[in-house]
């Protein structure tokens, strides 16, 4: 009997066990209903919104710019040949382009060539404003075969209107076109881009890939971006932007918040053909003055002395020279107006009708601006003394004409010298080359010495010195030989300005070039 007892008794605890167990979960079970109905007891539903002003809101500059903003298509015949599509043939390298989609094609063969790119309307009977490279051939100096302006407030907006070009600046990336549309067109407002500072918004308008009525936004990034080295970019200078500039955006106006264009869009950096949120756009006081000067003149007339100068401003150079600011100049045209008014290469320009000059910009902005045939006072420094004469301004496309490739110099003579603390290599001059660079620089007698290597990260080479530049002096003190070099080299020291006179070929003729820092 015990035993039996024995064997009930765990039943039983299991049994009451389970049944606690029953009547707990229920319990908890009864008290989770019951809580679902407090946590929305006092909630109340969300109203549908309201509209309201935004206080940073672009729609009202959108909605004012936006009609006067065109989408500019281009189309010309085009002759297949291996040089347009592959480039360089003797690079190594092949346009991908001309292998998938030209493949098979025979040279001679004619095929079309479609651009995009947008415009801005300034005057209500039809001009526009755009980029040079947005109407022009591909490579070539003349106008595309047909263009067509399509407008955002037009009905048939896929027919868009025949324009033709009225006057275009190169050096400029611009370009004036006209069409006749029969009724008064939307245009848009030129603002300050000189009043423009670091970190304001702007908008970019344009038509990226084809997609029209685009607008991105942004800020300037910075004043004054000289992306273009050379002739090809002296009279370039960009403001900078992140708001997104794609192909087809070339042309378009970047706004600022109070719907004034401060810029043409016209150029992007990038490694991928897209907008990597580095844009750039040619300030709308420079695209004022080539557009007034087109619709006035048919064509843009800049003034031009006749001097050339390295658009950086050297510390070291202006020291050698006895001056604080200035532009250098470094080569003198033979024949024109500088000369004819005394300015020697190695004159300091310090001010031009009583302008400080601080720069090459200003030089540049000045003299470029100045109508041919007028004078200007112009003051600069030689040995260290202030000189003043009058310049009769020329007109810069004759005095400078159009840039040559450059072209390497010849091997020089026999005898050579390398190392030094300069760390560049050089040899004498063939006694033609001599002679000849003596005519073209007008020097009294052949003097220089040829550079034929430069040590990488050497002093010569964080100066500037270039392979195939020749040295005329160092240190104001003449370069006629080898033998003047080693002794001259020999006598720097640590921590001495040196300041060099190199003549450098450019196309057919050398100019001259001041290069200068402190010897480390």
């Amino acid at each position: 009997m015990a035993v039996r007892n024995r064997g009930i008794l765990p039943a039983l605890a299991i049994i009451i066990t389970l049944g606690i167990g029953v009547v707990i979960g229920s319990f908890v079970s009864h008290g989770v209903r019951a809580a679902k109905p407090l946590a929305g007891a006092d909630a109340r539903a969300l109203p549908p919104p309201s509209t309201v002003d935004l206080p940073n809101s672009f729609s009202k500059i959108a909605a004012d710019v936006g009609p006067a903003v065109v989408n500019i298509k281009t189309e010309s015949t085009v002759r297949v040949t291996r040089k347009r599509f592959h480039g360089n043939p003797d690079d190594g390298q092949e346009d991908l382009f001309d292998h998938f989609f030209h493949f098979g094609t025979p040279d001679g063969s004619e095929i079309p060539q479609q651009s995009l790119g947008s415009g801005m309307i300034l005057d209500k009977v039809g001009y526009i404003i755009t980029n040079y490279h947005v109407v022009m051939r591909d490579g070539e100096d003349r106008p595309a075969d047909r263009m067509r302006v399509l407008l955002q407030d037009d009905d048939d907006a896929a027919k868009g209107y025949r324009a033709r070009v009225v006057g275009v600046d190169k050096l400029t990336d611009l370009a004036v076109i006209k069409v006749d549309v029969g009724r008064p067109l939307a245009t848009v407002q030129f603002g300050d881009s000189d009043s423009m500072r670091v970190g304001d918004w702007v908008l970019a308008f344009g038509s990226p890939f084809g997609l029209n009525s685009t607008v991105t936004a942004g800020i300037v990034s910075a004043k004054g971006r000289d992306i273009e080295p050379g002739r090809d970019g002296e009279f370039k200078r960009f403001l900078q932007t992140d708001a997104a500039i794609n192909p087809g955006n070339s042309g378009g106006p970047l706004v600022n918040l109070a719907g004034q264009v401060i810029g043409i869009n016209t150029a992007i950096e990038t490694g991928r053909g897209v907008s990597d949120g580095v844009g750039f756009a040619i300030p709308s006081n420079t695209a004022r003055k080539v557009y007034n000067s087109i619709v006035t003149n048919g064509s843009v007339r800049r003034g031009a002395i006749g001097v050339s100068f390295v658009n950086v401003k050297n510390e070291a150079v202006l020291r050698s020279l006895g001056a604080d600011h200035g532009v250098v100049v470094d080569y003198v045209e033979p024949g024109g107006p500088a000369e004819r008014a005394g300015i020697q290469r190695g004159d300091v320009i310090v001010a031009i009708d009583s302008k400080p000059i601080q720069g090459g910009d200003s030089l540049l902005a000045i003299v470029s601006e100045t109508e041919p045939g007028a004078k200007l006072a112009v003051d600069y420094l030689r040995d260290r003394k202030t000189v003043s004469t009058a310049v009769t301004v020329g007109e810069w496309s004759k005095i400078v004409g159009e840039a040559n490739q450059q072209e390497q110099a010849r091997p020089g003579g026999e005898t050579e010298h390398s190392g030094g603390v300069l760390g560049v290599s050089v040899r004498s001059l063939a006694s033609d080359q001599a002679r000849e660079i003596a005519s073209q620089l007008h020097l009294t007698s052949p003097q220089g010495v040829l550079v034929n290597d430069v040590k990488p990260g050497s002093f010569a080479e964080d100066v500037g010195l270039q392979r195939y530049d020749v040295i005329l002096s160092i240190n104001q003190r003449t370069v006629s030989s080898v033998d003047d070099f080693n002794r001259l080299q020999s006598q720097l020291k640590s921590g001495q300005d040196v300041l060099f006179l190199v003549a450098r070929r450019n196309g057919r003729s050398f100019t001259t070039q001041f290069l200068a820092d402190r010897l480390p």
